[in-house]
């Protein structure tokens, strides 16, 4: 089958829960990964936007066995990655990694007091494990998702003088984030260094975190798979997206398949 003509010139997938299964089998569905191949082949840029870091998504790529390659990786909810040109898999893309880094590390250095609240919060009334990196605490995972609901209520009332600080959530883990860096936010920043317009992206996922690239403003055709939560069903209902009747892969494809209509196709 060759695409012609299809409106998608930007797809921004996630990851863990969209395209990839991991809770039934087939953990990929072939005919997304086809139709994704085809879409590449008929030259739309196919970017994958995870909550992973550059090394977590290609240990996933890999143990996973993807059939094909993206073109471009979002990665951690804020980073923007190319194919890199001196060896390595990818390399930062533009300027924003290195603006993003400086944002966060000005916005983490100026609420240290009430990140000590949460933290005290969290240890002393929670079961969830803090996560830290090289710059200090990163986020957490906790012990079931009313246990979350617990703490993003708390980080919601202690973070009301600090309107810069923001988390991304999925299931049960949580990341501290600046409010202006999120998946929809790295997808804006792609779609401008490619000169892709809203009309011709096609966005997809499942979770909290990916509400932002989800709710139509960066995205004209936004998607869901069958398993979403009802409140990213909700985003992309009232965005005009589509929200699949199949889960995970097989829903991708289902939404492909809606947005580029019959008349895209030949052969």
């Amino acid at each position: 089958m060759v695409l012609v003509h299809s409106p998608i010139k930007l797809l921004s997938i996630d990851f863990d829960g969209t395209l990839v299964s991991r809770v039934s089998e087939p953990v990929l569905d072939t005919q997304c990964m086809g139709f994704i191949r085809e879409l590449q082949k008929a030259g739309a840029i196919w970017a994958i936007n995870t909550g992973r870091s550059v090394d977590l998504l290609e240990s996933g790529l890999a143990d996973f066995a993807f059939p094909i390659r993206p073109d471009f990786i979002l990665t951690t909810e804020r980073d923007v990655f190319r194919p890199g040109r001196n060896g390595d898999n990818w390399e930062p893309f533009g300027d924003w990694n290195a603006r993003c880094a400086r944002d966060h590390a000005e916005l983490f250095a100026s609420v240290e007091t009430v990140i000590a609240e949460f933290v005290d919060f969290v240890t002393q009334k929670t079961k969830a494990r803090l996560l830290y990196n090289c710059e200090g605490l990163e986020g957490l995972v906790a012990e079931n998702d009313e246990e979350m609901e617990r703490i993003t209520d708390f980080i919601k009332r202690a973070r009301a003088e600090y309107p810069k600080l923001d988390y991304q959530r999925n299931t049960v883990y949580l990341r501290f984030c600046h409010a202006d860096y999120h998946k929809g936010a790295a997808l804006a920043e792609l779609a401008r260094l490619l000169e892709v317009p809203r009309e011709h992206i096609f966005a997809s996922g499942d979770h909290h975190n990916d509400i932002s690239m989800l709710d139509g403003r960066v995205a004209a055709m936004p998607s869901c798979p069958a398993n979403a939560i009802d409140e990213v069903q909700d985003a992309v209902r009232n965005a005009g997206g589509y929200v699949a009747q199949k889960a995970c892969g097989a829903g991708v494809h289902e939404a492909l398949l809606h947005f580029a209509s019959s008349e895209s196709f030949r052969g």
